[in-house]
């Protein structure tokens, strides 16, 4: 209570910015877009000029979605072909691109989509939740990556840099908003004296319960929280030519498990439904629940970057280490009392579930070293070595009844994993400014689990068959992936490209024994991806359109079949999955003070295996998947989109900005679009959504320092599900509610 009373009160206080993105600029003419400039492939490049399908956040849109208490999810559909969701709320996202993703819930889940942070693989899914704040760029690379730095990836790479300790956007930010909700940021640094620069950047977030469980004491009880990170960085320059910069973050998060809300969907319907069954509204903020629930999560990181400019080539050292653990109870079945206690609801509930996931510890080791040379024409080169070492322990529960706090079976997991390394890439750009680059990766991942469960004290009748001793699997590969890329410019501002890229996931391991009794594998997967595409800098610079059309063939895809009857995760291999689609980009400036984008991708895949089927859901869904000829409840995947993948997404924003006093008045919105979804390897009427569609409003003044601001978050209340769970009941999970508030900045 005392961290909350006193961030409370610098809240009063302090006001808001938001840390410009370090996007250099060409011109100072302000009826001209600024060039954006990323680090896709290690060094500072102009975007137009990058020969892979990049995609860049920053701006007033990154201000916007990431305020308000969002979350890492709310960079959702922000960019053509990305997709972001969770089943355990802020602690845990899953990342999908063009259509690859994940959705296990597991805690040891592997997922195809690298997330980097400061140049840093975070690879359990409790890291990929780190706030984000104070950034200088996001930077998302579609397609294979691997072969310039970090993991290998087949799906692609959401990568965030922060502001360094150099950079002079020191800022302070607040907003209140509906539900209490308080949104606290501050970066501050610079310059010390002799060499030595240093950077502070804090982030609280916090908003109340208020959603009601018409089953507990009091008005509103669940979807509170309080989070609150921290980034301290140190650089010293020892010389003109070597630097080193540590760094140390934490993150303290206490709240509620993901709410689960029985029975959200009418049988044969994916519309959502209210408490009093199909003929009533469905309310986001009432729920009725019988379980305990609970979420909290910490995780601290340590880490050194050291450069050291040779002449001719810079040698870079990064090194991380990252610890983290969470403890994660929910009201599995959403729902209260079940078939053996008759005073139940909303809707039937065969038998109550109430489950616990704790992560008593994580450890992850990083370290990378590059090679690059320093020439900015002809031959370029980059050569590394990438290692990383992750210990994991998961200790899942079970229990008889909603309230209990002694389980009726424990399951563990222990698992340890390598992963090493060895890339290079070689480029060449000639006189008329053609470029050609290629690269080539070594990859060699090493996974050792050891797993058991070791109480179980549930009766008989229900199957689960006792204890299970502990149970040893180990996988292993070894794989040479690799890509090549062109870019010609047809004249200054307009450039073709194409690439070709050969990606890799290493096999995985999925053994939660808290339901089942034998550990599942999954083989290795490689993806093969094309793609081709045009950047153009129009309208004497006031229109900037990207184009890039996109094919790839994944052999062995790996699927994770969640849920189902017996609520266990399996493993398994698809022999193939083709997808194919596109993205486009546009940002222009038509007239002095307004700004424009949109964003456009296609999103085709489709599961090619006629062996493959899956164990249909428990909850008496409506499967439209077909049934395989003799086995009820079994059901055929072949021909499926993959789950969490829209076929199209959307992104538009405009604002405007008209000079008043001594700073300028302005407008701001922003909006996002995904299609229809399924939420499982086979597809039901129940289990999917149709749409969503949320936007965001900023109307505000601001000066070269100040800036006040009202907003709102989905400012149409869109209410959509989000994803379910299969083996109780028709549960939903839906999106985050409206939000109305004021925030207000200054720079210095």
């Amino acid at each position: 209570m005392m961290r909350t009373k006193l961030l409370l009160s610098l809240s009063a206080i302090a006001v808001v910015a938001t840390s410009a993105p370090a996007f250099a600029q060409e011109s100072t003419d302000e009826t001209r877009l600024d060039e954006i400039i990323v680090t896709a492939q290690r060094r500072e490049e102009n975007l137009q000029d990058v020969p892979v399908s990049v995609a860049t956040l920053g701006g007033e849109t990154l201000a916007a979605v990431t305020g308000a208490g969002a979350d890492i999810r709310a960079l959702s559909g922000r960019v053509p072909s990305l997709n972001i969701e969770s089943s355990f709320g802020r602690t845990f996202p899953r990342f999908y691109i063009r259509g690859l993703g994940n959705t296990d819930f597991d805690l040891n889940a592997s997922q195809p989509v690298s997330l980097v942070y400061d140049d840093v693989v975070l690879e359990n899914p409790i890291l990929k939740g780190f706030p984000v704040f104070d950034l200088d760029r996001v930077e998302v690379l579609r397609g294979p990556q691997g072969t310039l730095f970090g993991r290998n990836t087949p799906a692609g790479i959401v990568k965030f840099d922060t502001a360094k300790p150099t950079s002079k956007n020191n800022y302070l930010k607040a907003s209140y908003g509906s539900f209490n909700t308080i949104n606290a940021e501050a970066g501050v640094g610079g310059e010390l004296g002799n060499g030595i620069s240093a950077r502070l950047s804090v982030l609280y977030q916090r908003r109340d319960d208020w959603v009601d469980n018409l089953d507990a004491p009091g008005e509103n009880n669940l979807e509170g929280f309080e989070d609150l990170a921290a980034r301290l960085q140190i650089q010293a320059d020892l010389s003109d030519a070597f630097t080193v910069r540590v760094v140390g973050q934490i993150r303290d998060f206490d709240g509620t498990a993901r709410l689960f809300r029985a029975n959200a969907f009418a049988k044969g319907s994916n519309k959502l439904i209210g408490l009093g069954g199909p003929t009533t509204e469905f309310k986001r903020d009432q729920v009725r629940a019988d379980g305990l629930n609970f979420q909290r999560l910490r995780n601290y990181n340590l880490g050194m970057t050291a450069e050291y400019d040779a002449g001719p080539v810079t040698i870079t050292s990064v090194t991380s280490y990252w610890n983290g653990n969470l403890y994660s109870r929910g009201d599995i079945d959403g729902g209260f009392g079940n078939a053996f206690a008759p005073t139940m609801g909303p809707g039937f509930i065969p038998f109550s579930a109430q489950s616990q996931d704790n992560v008593p510890s994580l450890d992850q080791f990083t370290q990378e070293l590059r090679f690059a040379s320093n020439n900015t024409g002809g031959l370029g080169y980059q050569a590394g070595v990438f290692y990383l070492n992750e210990k994991l322990d998961i200790t899942s529960f079970d229990f008889g009844a909603p309230t209990d706090t002694t389980p009726a079976a424990i399951a563990t997991q222990r698992q340890g994993s390598t992963a090493w390394g060895l890339f290079g890439s070689l480029s060449y750009e000639f006189e008329n400014g053609v470029k050609l680059q290629g690269g080539l990766r070594y990859n060699d991942d090493q996974r050792k689990m050891v797993a058991a469960r070791p109480v179980d004290t549930r009766p008989g009748f229900l199957g689960f068959g006792g204890p299970v001793p502990a149970v040893t699997t180990e996988v292993g590969d070894n794989v040479l992936t690799w890509d090549l890329a062109a870019s010609y410019p047809l004249s200054d501002d307009v450039n073709l490209f194409a690439r070709v890229a050969k990606g890799y996931r290493a096999p995985a391991i999925q053994a939660r024994l808290a339901f089942g009794r034998t550990p599942s594998v999954a083989n290795s997967e490689t993806t093969m991806s094309y793609e081709a595409g045009i950047k153009s800098t129009l309208a004497d610079g006031k229109l900037r359109f990207n184009l890039t059309g996109f094919y790839f063939s994944t052999d062995d895809l790996q699927l994770t079949a969640v849920g189902g009857a017996s609520n266990f995760t399996t493993l398994l291999n698809a022999a193939k999955v083709d997808g194919y689609g596109f993205e486009a980009e546009l940002e222009a400036k038509p007239a002095q003070g307004l700004t424009l984008t949109a964003g456009l991708s296609y999103n085709h895949n489709e599961i090619k295996d006629p062996n493959a089927f899956v164990a249909g859901c428990g909850a008496n869904c409506t499967v439209t998947s077909p049934q395989r000829v003799g086995s009820p409840g079994i059901f055929s995947i072949n021909g499926n989109q993959l789950p969490q993948s829209p076929r199209w997404i959307a992104n538009w924003t405009a604002g405007y900005a008209a000079p008043m006093g001594n700073g300028e008045a302005y407008v701001f919105t922003d909006w996002a679009y995904r299609s229809k979804v399924q939420f499982f390897l086979y597809d039901s009427v129940e289990f999917s959504d149709d749409k969503m569609l949320e936007g965001g409003l900023r109307i505000g003044y601001r000066t070269d320092k100040f800036d006040i601001a009202a907003y709102a978050r989905n400012i149409t209340n869109d209410v959509s599900a989000v994803s379910g769970i299969d083996f109780n009941n028709l549960t939903a999970m839906v999106n985050e509610p409206r939000v109305f508030g004021v925030e207000a900045s200054i720079k210095f």
